[in-house]
């Protein structure tokens, strides 16, 4: 019996927008997933002050999924609480099912630098993105590992789609439109929920 194949897609979705759910469904696609699961962080270590709860990226995750049968949101980082690192969450993951881990080449750049990097590849395979400005490169000590794992890279052949999370905060600070970046209900729900007014501008996500 083949096992299951699970996407993992990290993020602080800050908010989520349509690159995240374009990619998402990208990978469940090429990578013939069964589910791509959808992770809000808690408190991404790598990033500045995040401009939404926790709870309420959640809800706009949630929101993002909708109709799309393949996406799920899997609030574990959430539920942890405290900083998120990547090795406290593969190693939450259940035995039975083969995870693949979603990242854009900019992740991947510095993935060497994440905690206990080398044991996350025992947990979960690669599954890497073009991000904007971000050229397709393996680190050589990622690449020595996988070779010593006989794992490989998995590539998703995805468009880069130039639209981040700072943009959309700072277009929402601006009274600016925000459709065209973001899932019709996760526009409503920032509007309805008035998020973004009074955040500093953080780094890109």
């Amino acid at each position: 019996m083949d096992l299951k194949r699970v996407g993992l897609l990290g993020g602080s979705f800050d908010p989520i927008h349509k690159a995240h759910v374009a990619l998402a469904l990208a990978a469940l696609e090429q990578l013939q997933l069964d589910q791509v699961q959808l992770l809000p962080a808690a408190q991404p270590w790598q990033r500045d002050a995040l401009g939404a709860s926790a709870q309420d990226r959640l809800a706009m995750a949630e929101l993002a999924a909708q109709g799309h049968s393949g996406l799920r949101v899997n609030p574990v980082e959430i539920e942890r609480g405290g900083p998120t690192y990547t090795i406290d969450t593969v190693r939450q993951l259940p035995a039975g099912t083969r995870f693949f881990w979603i990242l854009g080449s900019d992740q991947l750049h510095n993935f060497c630098s994440w905690n206990d990097w080398q044991e996350i590849l025992e947990h979960v395979e690669l599954a890497v993105a073009q991000r904007p400005g971000s050229p397709l490169e393996t680190p050589t000590a990622l690449q020595q590992e996988l070779s010593r794992l006989q794992r490989r890279l998995h590539q998703i052949d995805f468009l880069p789609m130039d639209v981040s999370a700072t943009q959309i905060r700072e277009r929402v600070q601006r009274g600016d439109n925000i459709t065209a970046l973001v899932p019709e209900k996760v526009a409503q729900y920032i509007d309805k929920k008035r998020l973004y007014l009074s955040h500093p501008q953080a780094r890109p996500v």
